[in-house]
């Protein structure tokens, strides 16, 4: 079944949490209603009855990355420029 997958990027340097934008995982059943495989000549409502019409619970990534968030990465950017 397809899904949502939310990804939240934790910068272990900063403290500070980025956001990225949600994305749809397709899967490859014949029976999801928003699979790229799902026929066209499917449709309701014998499709509500055989096919799956929701998306699984989302997948949550929250990945730790040893580095600075985009925003204070800029911000020391134009520090050093400044100083140099």
């Amino acid at each position: 079944m397809c899904r949502w997958r939310h990804v939240r990027n934790i910068y272990l340097r900063c403290g500070h949490a980025e956001n990225l934008p949600s994305t749809e995982i397709k899967c490859e059943s014949a029976r999801c209603k928003f699979s790229p495989n799902h026929p066209e000549h499917c449709v309701r409502p014998h499709c509500k009855s055989t096919c799956k019409e929701h998306h699984l619970f989302p997948e949550h990534y929250n990945p730790n990355i040893d580095a600075f968030c985009s925003v204070c990465t800029r911000v020391m950017g134009g520090r050093r420029r400044r100083l140099c």
